[in-house]
């Protein structure tokens, strides 16, 4: 399964970058998909999109993902449901074993 999720991540000198598509406002933040068609993860976050709310609970989600030496950041999407993150710190091998883990 952690095949699929690849296609999401990839590197960069800067660390490693994630495309994204969120749902804010769900239940729970957690990873329910991987949208083929943009190589993207589907991804639900608990907070509301007001204040930049969802979007610190987007990166405190990754930045569990990447382990305590990860620095994550949204480079792309601030104010839109697809967004690109960097995560910095983090293998790509472990990180989408990581992806792979909690998916749901």
């Amino acid at each position: 399964m952690a095949a699929m999720f690849a296609g999401a991540v990839r590197e960069s000198p800067a660390g490693l970058l994630v495309d994204v598509d969120v749902r804010p406002g769900a239940p729970e933040t957690r990873i329910t998909g991987y949208v083929e068609a943009r190589r993207s993860l589907r991804v639900d976050v608990a907070a509301r999109p007001e204040k930049g709310a969802a979007n610190r609970a987007l990166a405190a989600f990754f930045a569990d993902l990447g382990g305590p030496a990860a620095v994550v950041s949204i480079v792309r999407g601030a104010s839109s449901r697809r967004k690109t993150i960097r995560v910095a710190g983090a293998t790509k091998p472990s990180l989408v074993a990581a992806i792979a883990r909690g998916m749901r």
